[in-house]
Parts: structure tokens; sequence; C-alpha cells
């Protein structure tokens, strides 16, 4: 893992990934920034809980090949955090971070379903309306659940009937990843913010993931390629959260068996989505980005020997000072080897 220590460009939200061996012990607060959430891929679940006072989310992720590692989101604004029964959130009158995690079950969707929608509920009674980012941590992801549907799919089953449950509060959906983890369970945890910022988008060499054809299973995965959250103080600016991408063109997976080539052509998807005429194919004038310009990158490769490649893939396409970090898990796909995700200021 690359890493720089994290120079804030904008007001709002933003965040860093750290190695967790090289972090204090107790909640790190530097220069007037409060930490609004932390999730930590460790070597083991954990349920989520306040640490020193502020959520934390420990998802199963880091083995023997990639060492734990810590994403901390942190706010400009005073923080006030808390529990939702199981759940755990932190708020500064203008984002929310919530975090909530199921244990290992049988099947997943009533359960998923109940989940989401308490978190919706949650988070529209307290006026965050546009849901900005979310992480879907799903262990197991591509195998069977005991009806013998892939736990993805029947993970999507219950985040589509949520979604549609809550479609008048929350009509339009936000960037998010749905990536494997290495116990059984699901992790969840989103932030949100308050009304009017966000720009859903989806990228012109894919199809919308929410209109993918029931070869996909029962009901299309739930989310946009990315939103952009405007920025409250500076006109025309914000940050671009750019969802788990990988090497789909359309619906359909390219470069089967070839992880080199995937993930080249997941960088291109990447290129595409967050260009200058995207943007403002979405109504986002004035704002564009490279590639180059993805920070807090997070790669998820599936197969153990695949990691040097794409390492070295992906700092050739990347500035060494990025942060990024490497995970060996499963995508939500049998046939992608590799998946990359990051945020643009």
């Amino acid at each position: 893992m690359s890493h720089r220590q994290s120079v804030r460009p904008l007001p709002g939200v933003w965040s860093d990934l750290r190695p967790v061996a090289a972090l204090p012990t107790t909640t790190e607060v530097r220069g007037g920034d409060s930490v609004l959430g932390r999730i930590t891929f460790a070597d083991a679940p954990a349920a989520p809980g306040l640490d020193d006072g502020t959520p934390r989310l420990t998802t199963h992720m880091a083995n023997g090949l990639v060492p734990p590692v810590q994403e901390i989101w942190r706010t400009d604004r005073p923080v006030r955090a808390g529990a939702d029964g199981d759940a755990v959130f932190a708020e500064d009158g203008e984002h929310l971070f919530y975090a909530a995690r199921l244990g290992p079950l049988p099947v997943y969707r009533d359960a998923v379903r109940e989940l989401y929608e308490n978190a919706l509920r949650f988070t529209w009674e307290r006026g965050y309306t546009d849901l900005a980012r979310m992480w879907n941590l799903i262990g197991g992801i591509t195998s069977p659940n005991a009806e013998g549907l892939e736990i993805y799919r029947d993970f999507c089953i219950g985040r589509a009937e949520a979604f549609a449950a809550f479609a008048e509060q929350f009509p339009q959906l936000p960037a998010a990843t749905g990536i494997g983890t290495l116990s059984p369970g699901v992790d969840l945890c989103f932030l949100a913010a308050k009304p009017g910022r966000a720009v859903h988008l989806e990228n012109p060499r894919q199809t919308p993931a929410y209109k993918y054809p029931s070869v996909y299973g029962p009901k299309s995965p739930s989310f946009a390629r990315a939103t952009f959250l405007r920025d409250l103080e500076v006109p025309g600016a914000g940050r671009l959260f750019v969802s788990g991408t990988a090497s789909i063109l359309g619906d359909d997976t390219v470069h089967v068996d070839d992880v080199a080539r995937q993930t080249e052509e997941t960088l291109r998807n990447i290129e595409a989505l967050v260009g200058s005429e995207n943007l403002r194919r979405h109504g986002v004038d004035g704002v564009g980005y490279d590639v180059k310009d993805l920070d807090q990158v997070k790669v998820y490769v599936r197969d153990a020997e695949d990691l040097p490649v794409v390492r070295g893939i992906c700092e050739s396409a990347f500035p060494q000072d990025t942060d990024i970090a490497y995970f060996n898990v499963a995508v939500c796909r049998p046939d992608l080897l590799v998946e990359i995700e990051g945020v643009c200021s």
C-alpha cells in the first residue's frame, strides 16, 4: 500500500487509508478535524461499535497477503455519534456515517431488506436525504445460499425491495460497492448528506446496473456508477465517489481469464465515467477528472497470484502518492478478476 498524509482540498467529508499498525490507539483528531467514522479491513470480523466515541465497522478483508488497513472518514464540523439498535452512526449536521452488520444466515434477502429499511428510515428521519456512497461487504459473495441461489443475487433481492419501499424518499440510487469478504455475513456502511447536493452518474460505456437483464439475477443491483457531492462553500466544486468498477462493457464481462486486460479495461471505464464530458452530460458543468485524479483507491483482486500484475498496472496508472490499498477477495461475478473504486476531489 502506498500512502500519503491526507490533505483536505475542500471542506466537507474526506478520507484517508492507513495501515492499522501505524494508527494511534485512540481516535485521532488533527487541527480542527473530527472523525466521522472508521472502517477497519481486518483479519476477522466484529460487530459495529463506538470506539472512543467514533463509529467503527470491522470487516474481514485482510489475510497473509494483504495487511490490515483502516479507512478514516473525517469532517471539519463537530460530530455527534450514537447507536441505533445494533447499528452505529455519527453526524455533523451536513453528513451522516452509518454502519451495521448481519451475521451469517442461510438466506439473506429478508434480513437484508429489514437492515436496509431500518437504515433508510433512520437516514430520512434525520434529514440526510442525499445518499452519497454505500459499501456492501458480503461474505461468500459468489457462493450459493441454502437455496442454491448465489449470495450476491440473494442480497440484491433484499436491497432492491428496500429501495422500492423507500422509492418516494430516495428516488435515485447512489454510488456503491458490492464486494466479497473472507468471513460469512454482510457488512453495510454508507455516507449521506443533507438535501440538494448529490448528482448520481452513469457510465456511457456500461448499462446502468439497475437495468441489468434477469440473467444476472431476480433483482438488478441497486446502485449508480458514481455520485458527485457538491461542495457547500466552493461553487462548482465537490467530490466524485466512484463505485466499484470492473471490466464490464454494456452488461457483459469482457477479457474473461485475462487479469491484465480486465484491469486496463476497468481503468478505461473509470476514465470515461469521471471525465468532463460525462459529468456535463449529467448536469455537472465546469468539472472533470482524469483517472490519475482518483484517490482513496481500493483495488479488489480475486486470485492471489494476480496481485503482482494488478499492482504493477495500478502503480503505472496512479501517481506515486495516491492512497491505495489492495485486497484479495472475490468480486461480484465469478468471471470478474478485479474491481477498483475511489474518490476524486
